[in-house]
């Protein structure tokens, strides 16, 4: 990423527009990390969703976590059916979109399922990530386009996954530099570790770096000492420790993986193909089904809350945008993970993908960390994960389904899992199942 000097940073009152404020809960976190700063107190949130229930939702919600963190009144909410009213002098744009919602989630599992293909989550690799990236793509280009031409300093803070894929098509599509994609898998993990290895967080250090969901803690240490020698004494002692997909890779690559084992278990070839690994692993097949239907019940809590005069819960997220928000408002130095086009940033990865990378952020924007070389072993892995990724950004660029199959080809779950013409036919029903959500360069059937 070419980081850009503003011409100034913002004020103490930036303007920060949400787009898909109707994901309500993840909202209504952000917000109670943006207004925890006294900071950005005064800031003005504006609030754009298509759904005209859920703005409303966000926009109720919003104002009861001002009215309890900011008690004064002077943050300015407001709420826009039109994006443009949104993002019109915004600083930073916070994207949180999941284009087609619910049912588009249930075909991305229950079309491939018919083929004997298994997913946990779905939203990052394998069929399951590269449809969702293809339907969220126009949604992309037009909102940089947008802001291209009426906030064109912002910062566009990236929420929306597939997180690799969406950036990099941000950065090629839109020619947007100030693009950063944001995941919370290394702070919990390295959070998580701590609490395992019985450690203050606060006074753990760690690096990692990698791709977004299948990054690698290089170093975690505690009071200068490596914690590495302890974790693998515990997984030594403990079976049940070793009955998790990022411990097993972990024994096996040397090197800590920072997303869950229902991630992990996606992007290799070893374990969700067969029954008997996701019987020892203790793999959930179909478990992001579960998730979207506890979200939906949490915004329809949220909803009937705000409507029948009752409390909400105020609860910070740790979540890195207001974070980010706050250092280039106020000066304030610190170092979140960022995903951003490797420039010169690893050097064993491809050039121009998307990679996940200690930043440094203060009023100079957002800056990332030359990393240098991956073990080789992790390397080789992002680079079977980066490879599938430029298939898909480059199906959508050059107008190609031919891509789109090649994609799925290169997948290294689901080649463990089909026999090619099998993923050819897959991609035909995916894109007849999805249909107008794709562009309509990509919605041709091409058969074996």
């Amino acid at each position: 990423m070419t980081t850009q000097t503003p011409p100034s940073a913002p004020s103490g009152t930036p303007k920060v527009a949400f787009v898909g404020a109707g994901s309500v809960v993840f909202t209504q976190g952000l917000l109670a990390d943006l207004l925890a700063f006294p900071e950005l107190r005064g800031a003005h949130i504006a609030l754009h969703d298509i759904d005209a229930e859920r703005l409303a939702t966000a926009h109720g919600a919003a104002r009861y976590i001002a009215d309890r963190l900011a008690p004064s009144g002077t943050v300015r909410i407001t709420a826009h059916a039109e994006r443009r009213a949104a993002l019109a002098g915004a600083d930073f744009v916070i994207n949180i979109v999941q284009v087609g919602m619910r049912e588009a989630t249930r075909t991305d599992f229950e079309v491939p399922a018919r083929y004997g293909l298994r997913q946990t989550i779905g939203d990052t690799l394998g069929v399951g990530g590269i449809f969702r990236a293809l339907r969220t793509f126009p949604l992309l280009k037009s909102l940089g386009e947008d802001i291209a031409e009426v906030c064109p300093d912002a910062w566009l803070l990236n929420y929306t996954n597939p997180m690799a894929m969406n950036v990099q098509y941000l950065t090629r599509a839109t020619g947007l530099t100030r693009v950063v994609g944001l995941c919370h898998s290394v702070y919990w993990t390295v959070h998580d570790l701590a609490e395992l290895l019985g450690v203050p967080h606060e006074e753990v250090t760690y690096r990692a770096a990698g791709v977004n969901h299948q990054a690698w803690v290089l170093r975690l240490e505690h009071r200068g000492t490596d914690l590495y020698p302890r974790l693998d004494a515990l997984i030594e002692s403990d079976p049940e420790l070793r009955r998790r997909v990022r411990v097993d890779m972990y024994r096996r690559l040397g090197y800590y993986p920072t997303e869950t084992s229902e991630h992990s278990s996606e992007y290799v070839p070893w374990y969700l193909h067969h029954t008997d690994e996701i019987k020892r692993l203790r793999l959930p097949v179909g478990a992001y089904l579960d998730i979207v239907d506890e979200n939906i019940a949490a915004y329809e809590h949220t909803r009937d809350a705000l409507a029948q005069g009752e409390p909400l819960t105020v609860e910070g997220t740790m979540e890195y945008a207001p974070q980010i928000i706050h250092s280039i408002t106020t000066g304030t130095p610190r170092t979140v993970y960022g995903n951003v086009p490797n420039h010169g940033l690893i050097d064993n990865l491809p050039a121009g993908g998307t990679v996940e990378v200690p930043c440094l952020v203060d009023a100079l924007g957002v800056q990332p960390t030359r990393v240098g070389a991956l073990p080789a072993q992790c390397a080789a892995l992002n680079r079977s994960y980066l490879s599938m990724n430029d298939l898909v950004v480059r199906a959508a660029l050059e107008d190609d389904p031919r891509s789109i199959r090649q994609a799925a080809m290169t997948d290294p779950a689901t080649a463990a899992a089909l026999p090619v013409e099998r993923i050819w036919d897959l991609c035909d029903d995916m894109v007849r199942a999805h249909g107008d959500l794709l562009q309509p360069s990509l919605r041709a059937t091409l058969g074996h």
